[in-house]
């Protein structure tokens, strides 16, 4: 695998500087249209994950958390009625991922006859170069593809694991605290099935994307409950689920095909909670001036999402020789799998964004002119039924 290593910014090469200055176009950008405050929200994160390499740097990494803990002594269960139903509908949906899934089946990320990944869904497919590799040199490939694409899931199960226990303390609505105690057992269950699918079918992981440390330590350390809750229920999870039903329409796998239609089923109640729990509090609680700070976060996050997730990883265990990181990032962006992730994400991202009030006429435009606004908006979390969050793109 592999790794990019720490190098210290008092040394003579300014090759951090460099990796900064390409890796953050969108701080860049930040800059120019005056938007300090988000600049504050991510410079930190940024360095830390762009620069000093935190998430590949050991086996652990150290964030500081600061938020307020909330105590309900009134202990009014059901002042939310849909929130309250949801948790009982995670309560009757637990799912045990060592007897519930069939880890007896065969899986072969080798397999020539039958790619894990179809050649139309790898980027590197369309390049010349793909077509001088060997079967078995374009079928590691494919195993490293999905093994990446997974990994990065894992990473931010974990993410979500420990966010949602933050929101636990902090949300000040009893209701919202009994379903995030669900959700708590809900994520530790996908950490669990994603870390052993990697070790005993793909047996490849990798560590986390650089851009992904980023944004999941921005999060986690807001001391807003609201703001993480924002970040991690509707936009992370709402990648999450955008990826998840991707990767099961395209592999060619059915021990993860059966894996992910469980994680789905989670992982849409989750969002449609978090659609719930942010529509009350943004309404009734927050000035206009709280409510646009806010909008301009989810803008950023969704740049982040769209332009910034582009498998530096397997660029550089296949790639790093081959052609520059401007050429791959052009060609992994413009590739048919990573328009298919996008499109699945934000179809679920922008709706839900909509419904809890954060897409008012002041930002619809800068959604537009980005390509992440479609003109057939979708439905939110309230109104999708299961079979809603299955794709079909084959």
């Amino acid at each position: 695998m592999a790794t990019d290593t720490a190098q210290s910014i008092f040394g003579a090469s300014m090759a951090p500087f460099k990796s900064l200055q390409e890796t953050v176009p969108i701080a860049m950008d930040m800059v120019k249209r005056g938007k300090f405050k988000l600049l504050k929200t991510f410079l930190g994160p940024a360095y830390d994950g762009l620069v000093l390499k935190k998430g590949k740097q050991s086996k652990q990494s150290f964030m500081h958390a600061d938020h307020d803990i909330c105590y309900d002594w009134t202990y009014a269960k059901g002042r939310n009625p849909q929130i309250d139903r949801l948790y009982e509908a995670g309560k009757a949906a637990q799912w045990n991922v060592s007897t519930d899934i069939d880890w007896t089946k065969e899986v072969n990320p080798l397999d020539i006859a039958r790619p894990i990944i179809p050649d139309k869904f790898c980027p590197a497919a369309p390049h010349p170069m793909w077509n001088k590799l060997t079967p078995h040199e374009q079928a590691v490939e494919r195993q490293s593809l999905l093994a990446w694409l997974l990994s990065q899931l894992l990473h931010g199960e974990q993410g979500a694991l420990f966010a949602t226990s933050q929101v636990v303390q902090s949300i000040p609505i009893l209701d919202g605290k009994l379903f995030g105690a669900s959700q708590i057992g809900d994520e530790a269950r996908h950490v669990e099935v994603f870390h052993r699918y990697l070790a005993e079918k793909l047996e490849k992981r990798y560590e986390i994307n650089d851009n992904l440390f980023v944004l999941i330590e921005a999060i986690m350390q807001d001391s807003r409950w609201d703001v993480k809750f924002l970040g991690m229920q509707i936009m992370i999870e709402g990648f999450g689920l955008g990826a998840f039903r991707a990767i099961r329409e395209i592999v060619n796998e059915p021990l993860l095909e059966d894996i992910m239609l469980y994680v789905i089923a989670d992982e849409a109640r989750h969002v449609h909670y978090g659609v719930l729990a942010l529509q009350e509090f943004y309404s009734k609680e927050l000035s206009e001036k709280e409510l646009a700070e806010r909008e301009d976060l989810a803008f950023e996050i969704c740049l982040l999402l769209q332009k910034r997730f582009l498998a530096h990883e397997i660029y550089e265990e296949f790639y790093g020789q081959k052609m520059t990181l401007s050429q791959w990032d052009q060609f992994a962006y413009d590739s048919y799998l990573m328009q298919i992730f996008r499109d699945s994400m934000f179809d679920l991202i922008i709706p839900n964004l909509k419904q809890i009030g954060l897409l008012s006429p002041r930002i619809e435009p800068l959604y537009r002119s980005h390509g992440l606004l479609r003109n057939d908006l979708g439905k939110s979390a309230p109104d999708m039924k299961n079979e809603d969050y299955l794709l079909k793109v084959r």
